[in-house]
């Protein structure tokens, strides 16, 4: 892989990470469109690490929550920091045993198979289009809801699903406040990046002797910064209900992404 195709694919990943639009998606679009052929598990290791450079931006954009978040679960007795974890927990669920059980079928996907891609972008342009008629509210994410966004989460791990689009409307759908679900859509999924970095890295799955060391990082630097930029806009994006601009740009990208995979079949 070419240092430019890295900083390329890393800016992709750090912009539509946080916008709701498929990071995966557009990373496999990506890689089509540059010409990056890599086997599937060359090429998931390359998404593994760029999502890894977005799980940092999050914490950074967050740092005042999570280390919050992180002195009231070790306090002692029962407080909201401890419940928004358990919420955390429950998330994280769906994903952690679909990701576990299904794990090999999930990374042949990966393989810059974008008529899979365009129709999945559809279906996230019409869970954007619902959640933006829904109405705004100030209700809080319970437990129950916590699981179902979590089911959510598993689905899109599918490339062309957004994760951040799947989750947030799957909040907003079930009534909670548009700020709040964005806010627990990045939060929940940062344990799950550490886990799956820490579970390929003990199965040697994720190796540092690799032939790519440099555009690996490259990557990974242009995915960081780019996420950071792009999970700031996306907060201020979401309490001003602008998700039908994203449920249009999904749509479109979709049938091209469509179109684009009957050609290169």
């Amino acid at each position: 892989m070419e240092i430019l195709d890295a900083i390329i694919l890393g800016i992709i990943q750090g912009l539509t990470e946080f916008l709701p639009v498929s990071s995966s998606g557009h990373l496999e679009l990506g890689k089509v469109l540059l010409g990056e052929h890599s086997i599937p598990q060359e090429s998931m290791l390359f998404t593994v690490i760029l999502h890894f450079a977005t799980a940092l931006s999050t914490i950074v954009v967050f740092r005042r929550d999570i280390t919050t978040l992180l002195q009231g679960v070790f306090s002692s007795g029962w407080n909201e920091d401890k419940k928004f974890a358990l919420k955390i927990i429950l998330s994280m669920i769906p994903a952690a045993l679909i990701g576990y059980f299904f794990e090999a079928q999930l990374e042949s996907l990966f393989g810059g198979n974008i008529l899979l891609v365009g129709f999945m972008l559809i279906v996230t342009a019409l869970l954007l289009y619902l959640a933006d008629k829904a109405k705004s509210t100030g209700k809080e994410v319970s437990n129950t809801n916590a699981f179902v966004i979590g089911v959510s989460q598993a689905i899109a791990m599918l490339p062309g699903i957004s994760r951040s689009g799947a989750t947030i409307s799957t909040s907003v759908l079930l009534g909670n406040d548009k700020a709040k679900a964005a806010r627990f859509s990045f939060l929940m999924v940062v344990p799950l990046i550490f886990g799956k970095i820490v579970k390929d890295t003990l199965s040697g799955e994720i190796s540092l002797e690799s032939n790519h060391l440099n555009s690996l990082l490259i990557g990974f630097i242009a995915a960081f910064i780019s996420g950071m930029i792009a999970c700031t806009w996306m907060i201020k994006l979401v309490r001003n209900s602008k998700l039908v601009y994203f449920s249009v740009y999904c749509f479109i990208v979709g049938i091209l992404s469509i179109v684009l995979g009957y050609y290169y079949m």
